[in-house]
């Protein structure tokens, strides 16, 4: 039988799916970026709201995969479906090399150490310090993608490939939740030294969690980035994961329909009312706190008082 939370996400996914038919242009880009920064939020969920792990710096995984596509296609000249998988293996890369030797500091110690990484990751983008990244304009001019001799260029088919996107990491997630990954993550973060005594390599399944988060992350940057035709370094600065960070907390930590409805208010709410943008950073204080006081779990929350009957197998 089909639970609310599958249900929710399944009228979600048609209302997106017939989204196109009714709005203009303007609301067509609007509604891509909704579906790529919902893409961005599920993978940081996987990290914070999944293995538990305090993280505010996936914008910069945000932006190792749409710099790859742009460096890529821009300087060197491959096509962008070439682009692609090399914008999801870098992020997950660079995840295990950054993460790895700190993956044992706990709450905001590690939050701390994520800020710190996101905001060399600007400094070494803006420096242009390899000569690839364009420096402060960042790049311009990537292509539009070519499939079979047609060019997928219009608004239509930006919104389409992002919704492509949506579902396949939305099938990601929902296989990692019954695999043994999956299991290894709701009780690591349901009590952390219980899953440790029953064997659960603790530091194994949260550089997992960083490694796959980091890949999808990735992947929604390179379809930012074609989106976009252009990428610079302030569209992943430490402001963006914050963001990210606050749509988990107020949609629901582990929460697909959560995740969903926290990308609504902290993005297309402000798109609707563009004039008071320089006040963003209320905005997302604002909803934190609300949140905090009024659903300490989050807009729609996953209940983890009990594991599920599914999650009761073996984890080691």
């Amino acid at each position: 039988m089909m639970n609310k939370s599958t249900l929710i996400t399944l009228c979600l996914l048609a209302f997106m799916g017939f989204f196109p038919l009714f709005v203009d242009s303007a609301w067509l880009a609007i509604g891509t970026t909704f579906l790529v920064f919902s893409v961005v939020a599920l993978s940081q969920d996987i990290i914070l709201g999944r293995a538990g792990v305090f993280h505010m710096g996936h914008a910069m995984f945000f932006g190792l995969g749409a710099y790859t596509t742009a460096i890529l296609n821009v300087n060197f000249g491959l096509p962008i479906l070439a682009t692609l998988l090399p914008a999801v293996l870098i992020p997950m890369f660079f995840a295990f090399l950054l993460v790895a030797p700190i993956i044992h500091l706990r709450g905001d110690y590690l939050l701390v150490a994520t800020i710190g990484f996101n905001i060399i990751f600007i400094q070494v983008l803006e420096n242009d310090v390899f000569g690839l990244t364009g420096g402060p304009n960042g790049l311009f001019g990537i292509d539009v993608v070519k499939l079979f001799g047609y060019e997928l260029s219009s608004q239509t088919h930006m919104y389409y490939m992002a919704f492509l996107l949506l579902g396949i990491t939305l099938l990601i997630i929902r296989n990692l939740d019954r695999s043994k990954f999956g299991r290894a993550m709701f009780y690591i973060h349901k009590d952390e030294i219980a899953a440790q005594s029953m064997g659960i390599n603790i530091r194994y399944f949260k550089l997992y969690a960083f490694i796959l988060g980091a890949g999808i992350a990735g992947a929604a940057g390179s379809m930012f980035s074609i989106q976009y035709s252009a990428v610079s370094p302030e569209a992943f600065n430490v402001t963006q994961s914050i963001m990210f960070f606050t749509i988990v907390l107020v949609g629901g930590s582990a929460s697909l329909p959560g995740i969903l409805i926290g990308t609504f208010i902290m993005f297309v709410l402000p798109e609707m009312f563009r004039e008071f943008e320089t006040a963003r950073y209320l905005v997302f204080g604002i909803a934190m706190i609300l949140t905090m006081i009024l659903r300490p779990r989050g807009i729609w929350p996953v209940r983890f008082g009990n594991i599920p009957s599914f999650l009761k197998k073996e984890v080691k």
